[in-house]
């Protein structure tokens, strides 16, 4: 399809790691010229487009004869991580086409997907309420996303288009039902300074620190069950900071924890601030993902069926993506996209052109059986 190179082309052509204003424009533009969709710009830049097949435009209701509508929601976003030197030139985005594949910043997290979402959109003769939708500010949290779901963006069902490519084996595009989040936390275990020749006089706030570690390396991580796959969460200590000089004993000592979440289950780092001194708090928590409806699961994997020679599968996915905010907000949610292991926020980032063409295919097959 000449026209989802092309469109992919163009967006990931458009920097968009500090401000996403003219990719969303771009992506705002195209909307209102090749669809009939009602477009709307939110105040945080999210792009969103509505079709409506029943009596509702976005959450589903009941039609004049009794049936329930189904609102169905590609899901997106256009803002990207800072690129390498070599994927700009001039302010703009390098893009090349070699080997069947696009390279640049974006092309595979997510601007490709996005575009197979937008002609998906446009061309399917849909089921269901269709919606469209491309957030701002996911690589700093889901920003956009919290800000759509807080100003009642609420479709019944959603496919987020991040990566499912080659998760069961190579040259396939599965269908992810749960995938792990990611809570980001600190120790900070306080002490008192004193002469370190002199150490029985202080408390030393780095022994304090690795005692609390030593619970972190002993914490047991949970794993649950999604449709039948299994997801599993993980916990560490990533960074430490403590001290002040050579010969003094340290005072504080900061212990940054990266710890992979998954549904309705946590690690119990609470635990470390039974130790004296010990303090522990949260900076992030993104939510993790679990599908809760499984017909809605096998109805996207049998349009990936359909998509493609390959046998997909449903598995789960390591990282949290904006499902999490989606699902935690009562959202139907799967993971469906062209994006491959390793691919993202790489300075040789690339997404296989026939990869985008199954996702487009994908996304149309659903949209017109759900």
């Amino acid at each position: 399809m000449d026209e989802l190179v092309e469109l992919t082309r163009d967006l990931v052509s458009i920097p968009s790691h500090e401000d996403e204003t003219a990719a969303g424009d771009r992506i705002e533009e195209w909307l209102r010229s090749e669809t009939d969709a009602d477009v709307t710009r939110d105040g945080k830049g999210n792009v969103i487009a509505r079709r409506a097949t029943g009596s509702q435009t976005q959450s589903g209701g009941t039609t004049d004869d009794g049936t329930t509508d189904t609102s169905l929601a590609f899901v997106g976003h256009h803002d990207v991580v800072p690129p390498d030197d070599s994927q700009t030139d001039g302010g703009d985005y390098v893009v090349e086409e070699r080997d069947g594949r696009l390279y640049g910043r974006g092309a595979a997290d997510m601007k490709g997907s996005v575009a197979a979402s937008m002609l998906a959109f446009r061309d399917a003769d849909p089921t269901c309420d269709l919606v469209f939708a491309s957030f701002v500010g996911e690589e700093i949290g889901g920003t956009g996303a919290r800000y759509a779901i807080d100003h009642d963006f609420a479709p019944d069902c959603a496919i987020i288009a991040e990566g499912s490519t080659n998760y069961s084996k190579a040259d396939v595009t599965d269908v992810v039902v749960a995938h792990r989040g990611r809570r980001a936390s600190t120790i900070t275990a306080h002490g008192t300074a004193a002469h370190a020749s002199e150490p029985e006089a202080g408390e030393n706030a780095i022994y304090r620190a690795t005692d609390a570690v030593d619970i972190v390396r002993d914490c047991s991580v949970p794993t649950v069950s999604v449709l039948g796959n299994e997801l599993s969460g993980s916990v560490v200590a990533t960074e430490i900071e403590g001290g002040s000089a050579w010969n003094v004993i340290p005072a504080t000592c900061d212990v940054t924890i990266d710890e992979r979440t998954v549904p309705g289950e946590r690690a119990a780092l609470e635990a470390v601030e039974e130790i004296d001194g010990v303090e522990w708090s949260v900076e992030q928590d993104l939510p993790p993902m679990e599908c809760d409806d499984a017909d809605f699961a096998d109805t996207v994997l049998a349009a990936a069926e359909d998509a493609q020679d390959s046998d997909p599968e449903q598995v789960t996915k390591p990282h949290a993506t904006d499902a999490g905010w989606l699902a935690q907000a009562g959202v139907t949610c799967v993971v469906c996209g062209a994006s491959e292991p390793g691919e993202a926020h790489t300075k040789n980032e690339s997404v296989g052109i026939d990869v985008l063409e199954r996702c487009y295919r994908i996304y149309l097959n659903t949209a017109e059986r759900l």
